[in-house]
């Protein structure tokens, strides 16, 4: 490859606030990877023995829990409108380009989702990709009206959930509860509330077993579910991602604004979050996390705030990494290695704590678990870089790449002359 084809450079502050997202996701999904599912919404659940894991549960919430999620979709939105711009540089079809890699990506979503871990987020991702297509065109303006309607769509359907919840559980709490009602009610509890003691041992007895069990539940009891998760968030990823194409067509995200925009936003963000977050997650502990808490406090509670506090901290991010530095460009390796990052974390994690690898299901306090994602982060940063300087693409990356242009992409850089 000459000079005249080398590819563009690559957008670094991108590159290292997708860093913080995929390192971030982890700080959540490890109480998934290695705790009974009711646990990633309710502490009461599993892993809380003491005062230091509570601690960890709020952190978490106020400060982890949905942002990196929200910064990794505005990211991906980011990105998606990236690629479909170079094609168009390049004279490819952007359209051949686009939907040949979400259909790619819907693959490695569904292999990752069933024979791997049930928390997949690129199946939505693939799914909702396609029709971030039809948005690429509008101006900055545009997508961030539609990014804030698909927001309020968002809260409209959990404060939906949550009138629900409470109108059941007002139906099973007289003499004579309905049936109906306290069927509903269970229906909605399934992965947040309490398990009882025989849901518990199924549950252990199923991530402890072997490799097969685990993917013969997904493939038969939870069929449905990335469908019925695209139904339940998907209007909220789609609003990150025209957010996040904004961000882009703006500068916000390249990092072209001036450091004091930067200040104002995330000092704005951060003063309007995180006390909102505080008295969300000492209301649904005051609560107990019932059922009709966890709807109201923490899945439609959260929802208009979200974004606020991702933006808050990919602001902050830029700030902080304006001058470069060793540690900020081992991040941004790690982002540019994300999609490997994602799922060799997944493989990695599962096969720390469930039954077919190392078999710590249910081991970890949630404080404990902070030793595990310490080193994971360390190995992210520890192999993406040097892969990077030798190679253009991390490993998945170059797959992805290359299936999606149907032809094996040139892996290696040429020796420096």
């Amino acid at each position: 490859m000459t000079a005249a084809t080398e590819p563009p450079p690559r957008i670094l502050t991108l590159d290292i606030v997708r860093g913080v997202a995929v390192m971030g996701i982890l700080a959540m999904n490890i109480v998934a990877f290695a705790m009974p599912p009711a646990a990633y919404m309710n502490p009461r659940a599993y892993g809380t023995e003491s005062g230091w894991d509570l601690a960890s549960w709020a952190f978490n919430f106020v400060l982890v829990d949905g942002k990196m999620r929200g910064l990794f979709s505005f990211l991906f939105g980011a990105s998606l409108l990236l690629v479909i711009q170079k094609a168009e540089a390049r004279g490819e079809s952007p359209a051949s380009v686009h939907f040949r890699r979400m259909l790619w990506l819907l693959f490695f979503g569904l292999l990752h989702f069933y024979f791997i871990w049930y928390g997949d987020i690129l199946t939505g991702y693939a799914l909702i990709g396609l029709l971030a297509w039809f948005f690429r065109e509008l101006e900055p303006r545009k997508l961030l009206v539609w990014g804030v309607l698909l927001v309020l769509l968002q809260f409209a359907l959990m404060s939906g959930f949550a009138v629900t919840a409470h109108a059941l559980t007002a139906a099973v709490s007289g003499p004579r509860p309905d049936p109906a009602a306290v069927e509903g009610l269970r229906g909605m509890g399934e992965g947040i509330a309490v398990p009882t003691p025989t849901e518990l041992h199924e549950q252990m007895r199923l991530y402890l077993g072997g490799w097969w069990g685990i993917a013969h539940h997904q493939l038969t009891d939870q069929t449905a579910k990335p469908l019925f998760m695209l139904f339940i968030f998907g209007w909220e990823t789609l609003g990150y991602m025209l957010l996040g194409m904004a961000g882009l067509k703006s500068g916000f995200l390249t990092g072209a604004w001036d450091d004091r925009l930067y200040r104002k936003v995330a000092a704005t963000g951060f003063a309007i979050a995180l006390p909102i977050y505080a008295a969300l997650a000492w209301l649904v502990w005051s609560d107990g996390f019932t059922v009709p808490g966890v709807f109201t406090f923490v899945f439609a509670g959260t929802v208009l705030i979200r974004p606020v506090a991702v933006v808050a901290i990919a602001a902050l991010v830029i700030l902080l990494t304006r001058g470069g530095g060793r540690l900020a460009n081992r991040i941004a390796a790690a982002g540019r290695a994300a999609f490997t990052n994602y799922l060799g974390t997944s493989i990695l994690m599962t096969g720390f704590f469930y039954g077919w690898g190392a078999g710590l299901f249910g081991r970890f306090s949630r404080i404990e678990l902070w030793l595990v994602v310490f080193a994971m982060w360390a190995l992210m940063l520890a192999w993406s870089k040097p892969w990077l300087d030798r190679h253009r693409f991390g490993p998945f990356e170059w797959l992805w790449r290359s299936l999606a242009r149907w032809s094996w992409q040139p892996m290696r850089k040429p020796a420096p002359a």
